[in-house]
């Protein structure tokens, strides 16, 4: 009896291990819609320009949303954000600046939203860009 609860034992926590385990990334889950909204493309641009786009940030939770800090990859995108408390369903403008001094070829640089929701504790966008001389 024993050896017949071996393989049915190693067979649930291979299963549980597979699909009960995985971490959930919520950049993976997101529709293409969605994943469109923290994705900026600037296509390709001369080198020395200031880059300039607004993103939409959203509380889709069901909880006010308080926003503790923004960070970026780079001292080059430089954020600004409209309101630091959302309510639910609310959202708001954040621009962000992306400097090309000094950067030729492509560069993707990255803004974090920091927030106290537990179901998106970081928001991560992204803005990228092709720098040419010419």
């Amino acid at each position: 009896m024993e050896d017949m609860k071996k393989p049915f034992c190693c067979i649930f926590l291979f299963f549980f291990l597979l699909t009960g385990c995985q971490a959930q990334n919520p950049y993976l889950d997101k529709t293409k819609e969605e994943a469109e909204i923290y994705y900026w493309d600037f296509g390709k641009v001369k080198t020395g320009v200031i880059l300039s786009h607004d993103f939409i940030v959203r509380n889709n939770s069901q909880h006010v949303m308080h926003i503790k800090e923004i960070t970026t990859s780079c001292g080059c995108a430089v954020p600004e954000i409209a309101k630091k408390v959302l309510s639910p369903g609310e959202s708001t403008s954040m621009a962000v600046n992306f400097n090309t001094a000094g950067y030729t070829g492509e560069s993707k640089q990255y803004v974090y939203v920091n927030t106290d929701s537990p179901d998106n504790p970081i928001l991560r966008f992204t803005i990228r860009a092709e720098m040419s001389k010419d």
